[in-house]
């Protein structure tokens, strides 16, 4: 890998997140300008998923053991949890995964065939034991804001779903200037670690290969879910190491161990199927791909500073922060580094990663204008202030990776 692009290094040079001892190993925390990255990065999510028809809850991290027998991941993935902790009489854990509160928050209510496909989503917490050894920046963390999304429907819609799932994914990559490295199919292999049923398997994995259908991808042992198998997008890092982004996934077990049901046209109780998908996987991860992906010049609309005002002097300093002021009075992130902050040189470096630079010398501070410098190299030259925030705004506010 290019060092100059390994995320953690720049994580911490561009002052994005870090890590402390007493807050422990994988728990990394973020800073001011990580944390705008990070928002902007959920609100796009939610936006995108608001837009789809999905609805959005809230549910604790914490969960009775209890809980995690009767969705499976006691038996099958408990060495990836965190231990029980005593309260009281019971024993509470930290969550490993969202689904089986989604399940539950679904049984909560009856529910209709009418309502169906009902999709929940989530940007909720979850946490994972793992070992200190494999532990690094964000992309192995313990605790992991997970892009998380359940969708109930019938047998039927199942692959129309998890079609339409794929097509988020594919959009978002777009908005967020990265691309997938391949396409898998992870099914099951050898061992206990996967749920025995295999009418479950065969159907499941049936409805996701009609998904993929006219897509290249690979079929993968022994990388699937422990209920059931999944569509994994995959990304390469700059040193060519292939990691997971994004899920589709069709489950029939939990339903089951849930009684889930539904009322049929014919009054009777249905069985629903859920889609877990997953646009982004854990924040942390994408946030240190992006980072990679674009070396800390992030994407107008993701980027912490979009708009940096530089005074050529001291006397033109009150009409930079006036742009400030409107600039942020559109909604954009904007900052005035003055002559007090070094050479006008010296400011243009430091300000490099930012996507718009606006000079304003002695002539445009008497015309109302800005001499324009884009990240990419490319000068403008002198435009009105008006017509060069509304440009700007009109960038951010359509998520794209161009300037």
């Amino acid at each position: 890998m290019n060092p100059q692009h390994d995320h953690r290094r720049l994580g911490r040079e561009l002052d994005l997140f870090d890590t402390d001892p007493l807050m422990g190993a994988g728990l990394p925390y973020w800073l001011p300008d990580g944390a705008v990255v990070r928002h902007e990065l959920e609100e796009y999510v939610r936006q995108a998923e608001r837009a789809a028809g999905y609805r959005h809850v809230y549910s604790p991290v914490l969960g009775k053991r209890e809980l995690y027998e009767i969705s499976g991941h006691w038996s099958h993935y408990s060495d990836d949890m965190f231990p029980p902790m005593k309260l009281g009489a019971e024993e509470v854990v930290l969550r490993p995964s969202l689904c089986p509160h989604h399940a539950l928050i679904y049984r909560s209510r009856s529910h209709s065939y009418r309502e169906l496909p009902l999709r929940m989503a989530e940007l909720g917490g979850m946490y994972r034991s793992e070992l200190s050894g494999v532990l690094g920046g964000l992309t192995r963390v313990r605790s992991i804001q997970l892009n998380d999304a359940h969708i109930f429907c019938t047998l039927e819609q199942a692959a129309g779903e998890a079609r339409a799932a794929l097509d988020l994914i594919r959009r978002a990559y777009a908005d967020l200037g990265i691309r997938a490295a391949r396409y898998r199919l992870s099914l099951p292999g050898e061992g206990g670690k996967y749920v025995a049923d295999p009418e479950l398997w065969r159907r499941a994995t049936a409805l996701l290969e009609e998904v993929l259908q006219g897509v290249p991808y690979d079929a993968v042992e022994g990388e699937a879910a422990f209920y059931g198998p999944k569509i994994d997008v995959q990304i390469t890092d700059p040193a060519g190491r292939e990691s997971t982004l994004s899920t589709v996934q069709i489950d029939f077990h939990q339903p089951e161990r849930f009684d889930l049901h539904y009322i049929g046209a014919d009054g009777a109780k249905h069985r629903p199927v859920m889609v877990h998908r997953s646009i982004i996987g854990s924040v942390e991860r994408a946030v240190a791909h992006l980072v990679e992906e674009h070396g800390g010049a992030f994407p107008a609309w993701l980027a912490p500073v979009q708009l940096v005002v530089l005074p050529v002097a001291d006397a033109q300093l009150d009409r930079a922060q006036e742009v400030v002021r409107q600039a942020r009075a559109r909604g954009l992130r904007a900052e005035a580094y003055g002559p007090g902050d070094g050479t006008l040189g010296a400011r243009i470096r430091a300000a490099r990663l930012v996507p718009y630079q606006a000079v304003i010398g002695e002539r445009e501070a008497e015309g109302d204008e800005a001499a324009v410098r884009l990240r990419d190299g490319r000068r403008p030259g002198a435009v009105a202030v008006d017509g060069l925030l509304r440009r700007i705004s009109d960038v951010v506010g359509a998520h794209g990776a161009e300037l």
